[in-house]
């Protein structure tokens, strides 16, 4: 019951869709414009640097404050406390990704993700930030590095629930890597359509207007 609790709970935190309101503030809705959805990426393309900075962070923090509220009141049980701040974070992207009030069409969740990962792990966090600064660098193509990150997310946490997050003491780790597995592949599977433009060679790169 509490896991749905925080699911839930999580997905209306992230029916505060940031970029949705920035763009409201501006007079349009920025899922009428460029990619047509409501992320950091396509506000940066739309609205210039300083805009996408703003809903990265608002994305960014609206899913890393509410884990880190739930590790902190469930620290007692370490290992629980990892688990819960996977459901309440998913819940946070599942409202980010799929907004009731927006015809559930929000953003692509990478932002909110990033969140998790650093209320779940620095380490990883840093790693994921340096290979997709790496990539976008080199490629030009944010949807190309957001999908590498999510797949070193999901890789790096396997790796290191075997001596990390309270699951040293024998308890299984099943659920945890579960939740991680499907926070990861959810945003790939929102990147879907990038996909098929990469493959293409149609994929719109970082700093081109559409």
């Amino acid at each position: 019951m509490l896991r749905i609790l925080l699911l839930i709970i999580g997905y209306v935190i992230g029916n505060i869709e940031t970029g949705y309101i920035f763009g409201k503030l501006n007079k349009m809705d920025i899922r009428n414009y460029g990619s047509g959805n409501a992320g950091a990426t396509n506000t940066l393309r739309v609205l210039g640097p300083k805009a996408g900075l703003i809903v990265f962070l608002g994305d960014f923090c609206k899913s890393l404050i509410p884990c880190l509220i739930v590790r902190y009141i469930f620290r007692d049980n370490v290992s629980l406390s990892y688990v819960y701040m996977l459901y309440i974070g998913l819940g946070v992207v599942l409202g980010h990704n799929f907004p009731f009030y927006l015809g559930f069409k929000g953003g692509k969740g990478v932002a909110s993700t990033a969140g998790i990962i650093m209320a779940l792990d620095y380490r990883i966090a840093f790693v994921c930030l340096a290979i997709f600064i790496l990539i976008v660098a080199i490629t030009r193509y944010v949807s190309l590095a957001s999908i590498v990150v999510m797949i070193i997310f999901i890789g790096m946490s396997h790796m290191l629930v075997k001596t990390n997050y309270g699951f040293t003491d024998g308890s299984s780790p099943m659920e945890f890597r579960l939740l991680v597995v499907i926070i990861g592949f959810l945003s790939i599977f929102m990147h879907r359509a990038n996909i098929k433009r990469l493959l293409s060679g149609t994929e719109n790169k970082i700093g081109k207007k559409v």
